[in-house]
């Protein structure tokens, strides 16, 4: 949000399962600040999230403005399976890492 509002402090954005609305509650979205991102933004997201389904972050992401990408993550839910080591791909910071790394170079 505060991205939204000043565009200076920061070059973009990495949100780690940004929670789009509550558990079922899809009517409440939290993207009033989305027409207002001028930044990049890439979006990490578990294929299970309770906070969102992919389709309905793919929607909301057309709000913005700016750049962004969406890197799904097959399985994991809203803590991408850190939270829990056996659900977690073994290589799953090195892809965050690699995929952050490509699109804001």
């Amino acid at each position: 949000m505060l991205l939204a509002t000043d565009p200076t402090v920061a070059d973009g954005l990495l949100l780690l399962s940004y929670p789009l609305h509550p558990p079922r509650k899809p009517e409440q979205l939290r993207t009033q600040h989305f027409p207002q991102l001028q930044r990049r933004a890439l979006f990490v997201h578990g294929s299970r999230d309770e906070f969102a389904s992919l389709q309905e972050l793919e929607t909301a992401l057309k709000l913005i403005p700016a750049e962004t990408r969406l890197l799904s993550i097959p399985g994991a839910g809203h803590d991408l399976g850190f939270g829990t080591k056996k659900s977690m791909p073994p290589d799953l910071p090195q892809t965050i890492v690699a995929a952050f790394k490509e699109f804001f170079d």
